[in-house]
């Protein structure tokens, strides 16, 4: 198990001023220094600002903001940051201009607070996606950008984190090789939920103690843990294969709901600070396993929808043809807010369109975290 990211939430207080950055990147990269010498690998450090529309003035002012806000992550060795979401369906095509302007800035815009759908904040974020999608030849921008069905602050991981209260830091992992590990040993379903437990509180008691540690010392809130089920990009870390060695066939076909179902119940029961999704993130593009299962066509769209109704994060990294329509993208983003209401649960849809792309063809992305695979139909 790796540690993805550690992401410290602060309040962002204007004018800007160097001096905030640099503690709060200080304080992070000083907490990675400890879990790195305590053997941990860390990939990301990040930073999160509460919703960037309470600090909105205007689009230049937004704009010079993010740009402001790179120059610094860069300085002071921040991977990315992340001005966090909005409300308002006025501001969401703002979020073109935000993104376009940085190369390591994310940003979200909310359709559901968990009790109904705002219609037009769906229609401006399907013609969002579209547009970003035209960036670069591949259609890469919309990693930066997520659409947020009942998302709760302080979530490590993105692009869903935004900040809330005081300054707080959490912890996300990419931790798919330990259901690997669990479900290898366990080989049926019946005793899967309990190999997966055992592996993971012994993980998580180690990275929760110097988690604690750091908070006390430092005197900055301790968050939690995201104790979601991050996925790996190495064959024999993958989620789709752990799936696969509880003999219930091919992630996607009959028994697979199964066993995301196990996998959840069995992260949300662990005894820890949890925090952000805490369910099993099934990225298409970000695990080996879901990238060949989708050039095997075992699932598609349907079934990510149907899993994520006992399970995690809705659609995430979904690569879709790049003339998909915006009304296309519309309806998809309708029924996930459908599901998320119905369920009362946090979800995330990060849509991929690829320019010039059709369903069936392969992407062609260059990036150490993705796996490329088959474009799929909506």
């Amino acid at each position: 198990m790796r540690i993805r990211t550690i992401t410290t939430g602060f309040n962002l207080k204007l004018p800007l001023k160097e001096e905030q950055i640099r503690r709060i990147a200080c304080f992070t990269n000083n907490a990675r220094k400890i879990f790195e010498n305590r053997g941990y690998t860390v990939q990301t450090v990040r930073l999160a600002t509460q919703p960037w529309e309470e600090y909105f003035r205007s689009k230049n002012q937004i704009v010079k903001l993010v740009k402001e806000l790179e120059n610094l992550t860069h300085k002071y060795s921040v991977e990315y940051f992340n001005i966090g979401t909005t409300i308002n369906p006025k501001h969401i095509p703002l979020i073109y201009d935000t993104i376009k302007s940085t190369s390591n800035g994310f940003c979200t815009a909310v359709i559901s607070d968990g009790k109904q759908i705002n219609h037009e904040a769906a229609r401006q974020t399907a013609r969002l996606i579209k547009r970003l999608s035209r960036i670069s030849e591949d259609g890469f921008a919309n990693l930066r950008f997520a659409a947020l069905f009942n998302a709760e602050p302080g979530s490590p991981f993105y692009p869903a984190a935004y900040h809330k209260g005081p300054t707080s830091f959490a912890i996300g992992t990419e931790n798919s090789d330990l259901v690997y590990k669990a479900f290898s040993k366990a080989r049926n379903i019946e005793k899967a939920g309990l190999y997966l437990k055992k592996i993971l509180t012994d993980e998580y008691k180690r990275i929760e103690t110097i988690a604690i540690q750091i908070s006390k010392k430092e005197k900055i809130r301790y968050g939690g843990i995201d104790v979601s089920i991050a996925t790996s990009v190495k064959p024999d870390e993958s989620i789709a294969y752990a799936f696969e060695k509880l003999g219930l066939g091919k992630f996607g076909e009959v028994g697979t709901l199964t066993v995301a179902r196990t996998i959840t119940e069995t992260v949300r029961n662990l005894d820890i600070k949890k925090c952000g999704y805490s369910g099993l993130m099934l990225p298409v593009l970000e695990d080996y396993g879901l990238a060949m299962r989708n050039n095997d066509g075992t699932y598609d769209l349907a079934n990510l929808l149907l899993y994520s109704s006992v399970c995690g994060t809705g659609l995430d990294t979904i690569p879709l043809p790049g003339d998909v329509s915006e009304k296309k993208l519309f309806a998809l983003l309708l029924d996930i807010a459908s599901l998320s209401i119905r369920l009362n649960k946090p979800l995330s849809a990060r849509l991929m369109p690829v320019p010039n792309k059709k369903v069936g063809e392969m992407t062609e992305y260059d990036f150490e975290y993705f796996v490329n695979s088959r474009i799929m139909r909506i």
